[in-house]
Parts: C-alpha cells; sequence; structure tokens
C-alpha cells in the first residue's frame, strides 16, 4: 500500500531534497508541497495525504497551527492526516503544543535520509514517533508546569484499565521503549504492544504520545516520581 505525503515547508530546497528522497521509494507518494502553513492546509484538504510532513517556524501561518486545524479540522471536513513535525531547532518550546494539537512526532530536518523515510513509514501505520528522549523533554515541561489536577472524567478512564495495563501506561509516561518496559515487567515484547494496543483503545487516545499526556495530565504520574 503507498503512503501519500504532502510537505509543508518554507524553504525550496528543503521541499525538493525531501521530494526526491521520498518519490524514490517504491512505497512512497509524494503528492504536492507548500511554503506555509495556510496554503498546507489547503494543500492537504484537496489531496487527502496519509502524512504531512510540517515545519514548525513557516510565514503566513506556522506549523503548530496549520497542525491544529489539519487535526481538530471544522464540521462536514473529515481527512485528518497524521503529521509529523519538522524542526531545525531544540524540540523543547514545541514538543508540549504540537503532541497536544495530535501531531504524531518530531523529525529534525538534519536527521538521516533513512529516519526520514523510516518516520514516514512508522507515522502512516499509526505509531507515534516519540522517542525516549523526547518523552524525557516532555516530562521536564510539565515539571515545569507542575501537575494537573485529577477530573473525575478522566479517573473513571483510568479505572477501566486493568493493573498490568496501569503499569504500561505509567512506564510509557516514564519515557521508556518498548523492550525497557518487557525487561522491567518480565513480558515479551509482543505482550506489552498488545497491552499498549488495549490502553489507547480503552483511554481512546490516538498514539503512544497522547498516552504520555494523558498520564501526566490525568495525574497518574507526577514529574520526579519513581
Amino acid at each position: 500500500m503507498t503512503t501519500r505525503v504532502i510537505i509543508v515547508d518554507d524553504q525550496a530546497m528543503v521541499r525538493a531534497g525531501f521530494a526526491a528522497l521520498l518519490a524514490a521509494q517504491s512505497d512512497i507518494d509524494v503528492v504536492g508541497d507548500a511554503p506555509d502553513g495556510v496554503q498546507g492546509v489547503e494543500l492537504s484538504r484537496r489531496t487527502h495525504p496519509d502524512v504531512v510532513l510540517m515545519d514548525v517556524r513557516m510565514p503566513q501561518m506556522d506549523g503548530l497551527e496549520a497542525a491544529r486545524q489539519l487535526l481538530s479540522p471544522p464540521p462536514g471536513v473529515t481527512h485528518r492526516p497524521k503529521v509529523l513535525m519538522l524542526t531545525t531547532f531544540d524540540v523543547d518550546d514545541y514538543v508540549y503544543e504540537a503532541l497536544r494539537a495530535g501531531a504524531s512526532g518530531f523529525l529534525l530536518k538534519d536527521a538521516p535520509p533513512a529516519d526520514l523515510i523510516a518516520a514516514v513509514r512508522i507515522v502512516a501505520a499509526g505509531e507515534a514517533l516519540l522517542a525516549p528522549s523526547v518523552t524525557r523533554r516532555l516530562i521536564a515541561d510539565f515539571a515545569r508546569q507542575g501537575p494537573a489536577p485529577r477530573k473525575d472524567a478522566t479517573a473513571l478512564r483510568l479505572n477501566g484499565l486493568t493493573p498490568r495495563e496501569t503499569e504500561v501506561l505509567k512506564l510509557i509516561a516514564r519515557g521508556l521503549s518498548n523492550q525497557e518496559i518487557a525487561d522491567a515487567l518480565v513480558l515479551a515484547e509482543q505482550t506489552v504492544k498488545t497491552h499498549i494496543g488495549r490502553v489507547l483503545a480503552k483511554l481512546e487516545l490516538r498514539d503512544r504520545a497522547q498516552a504520555v499526556i494523558f498520564a501526566y495530565e490525568s495525574g497518574l504520574v507526577t514529574p520526579g516520581e519513581r
């Protein structure tokens, strides 16, 4: 199955380079590009890509606002692509906002070509591109903000998890990879993946990134907790 991709970046050379690299893959089809967030949203609405590579800083409309518009569209618009944020900057200032908006992850523009190709495939498959290092930055951001009070509705959603699923959610929020969770709980990695799938389904979350945010905002995990 071919993954349809658009590239939204204000640098023409970046768009051309990424397009050439991705178009050379037999399972990826680059269906367009745009120089700013406004045109990127319009292009996405026209072409219905599976994945949008979205620069963070652009004129007219930045990538964060464009991601919000694509992932929380107005009534009547049903298409919601996966959004992968591109940045040349340290991601600390953007992680929380972009993930709250529903982005599936971050990729540095100077990442190796193989990482870009893999990132598109990972995001298209419905996984979050949220490396443990990025998760730990997100945890630090929550530490600066302080824990959010748990709401009754959120507590009810947590009550729907089994004890094992709750353990898995806590470890996701700590920035552990699937293999690290498997080692910590003495489980097979495939079993961990199954638990994560159930956690996401029960909590009605899109991906691992949202699970991290939910765990902290619900008060299940607090910064600094071991």
